[in-house]
């Protein structure tokens, strides 16, 4: 009777372990969790649906083009689609290069920011032979023609908004100095707004410097022109980068009677200007989180072959120390 007990523990003992290790496999361990969460994410990679889209910026070290990247990026990933970032870093030759991958990739649309406005007319003319519509933001390319549509900033506004401030500071005008770069049209298109805004109104251009790449030059050739003109009134700057390396040259010379002005209206540049760093007086400011929103609009009625506008500009405006709390200096207007 006894040795029937036992036995009989043993078999249920044995059906319980057998239960238990199926229970087991079913919960799985970590390293079986880690697996089968791998195999989701792989499906959810395949099956996130929506469409693939490129995004190619002038240079994503400039906070400008990655807030731009990150509005467009936001508002795909709320309708279901994706985006894959390209960084040319203001390289017009690997901006093509660059170009062609996304073609390869297979996406169905390019945001594009030129590096140079003439330079990227091959790329744009390997994207209009794959069928691959372009909606060209923030600075125009020459060949207009081969891109679907426009969204920037009214660019001649920001730099005339400038220059009617240099009116007011300097009443009697004076020697400026203007920082630009021909390849960007954008920022020739701010410095003509500036220099609209102040002809015939007693001002002489003194220098001219051209930035190059990541405006890194422009610190040097300031302090040249510094050191070379002991009466300076205004530095116009094409866009904020190259307006903080004019701020580091003139606070390092002590020249602080210096109006600056830039366009842009980064976090650093508005909180120059508050704290009156290195001469900032005034930005022509624009919107990048708007200018984001506005070419994912366009780029889904397009895609969708409904109506949209072709050519679309964002309103720039006036910040200056008067203001500046009220756009904030923790993130981009």
């Amino acid at each position: 009777m006894k040795k029937r007990w036992i036995l009989c523990t043993v078999a249920v003992l044995c059906i319980v372990a057998t239960l238990l290790g199926c229970g087991k496999k079913n919960v799985g361990t970590p390293e079986d969790n880690a697996v089968v969460e791998e195999d989701d994410k792989k499906n959810d990679n395949t099956e996130e649906g929506g469409r693939l889209f490129g995004f190619s910026g002038i240079d994503m070290s400039n906070p400008f083009y990655d807030t731009l990247k990150n509005s467009v990026q936001t508002a795909l990933e709320a309708q279901g689609d994706r985006l894959m970032v390209r960084d040319p870093a203001s390289d017009a030759d690997l901006q093509n290069e660059q170009i062609r991958e996304l073609i390869n990739e297979g996406v169905q649309a390019v945001f594009l920011c030129p590096v140079d406005w003439e330079k990227i007319t091959p790329a744009l003319e390997a994207l209009k032979e794959a069928d691959i519509p372009v909606i060209n933001l923030d600075t125009e390319v020459k060949e207009t023609s081969l891109v679907s549509a426009f969204v920037g900033s009214d660019n001649e506004n920001a730099g005339y908004v400038c220059g009617q401030d240099l009116l007011i500071q300097k009443p009697d005008g004076g020697k400026i100095v203007i920082v630009e770069s021909p390849g960007v049209n954008s920022v020739n298109e701010r410095i003509t707004g500036f220099e609209e805004a102040i002809t015939n109104s007693g001002f002489e251009v003194v220098k001219r410097i051209e930035a190059l790449g990541d405006s890194s030059n422009v610190k040097d050739e300031m302090t040249q022109v510094l050191s070379e003109n002991s009466e300076i009134d205004a530095v116009m700057c094409g866009s904020d980068p190259m307006a903080e390396q004019v701020m580091a040259a003139i606070t390092e010379a002590q020249r602080t009677n210096i109006c600056v002005y830039s366009v842009d209206g980064s976090p650093a540049t508005k909180t120059a200007l508050m704290n009156g760093t290195g001469g900032m007086t005034g930005i022509g400011a624009q919107s990048p989180i708007n200018m984001g929103k506005t070419a994912v609009k366009v780029a889904t009625a397009l895609l969708a072959d409904k109506d949209y506008e072709k050519e679309n500009y964002e309103e720039t405006f006036f910040i200056n120390r008067d203001n500046v709390e009220m756009y904030g200096t923790d993130g981009w207007q």
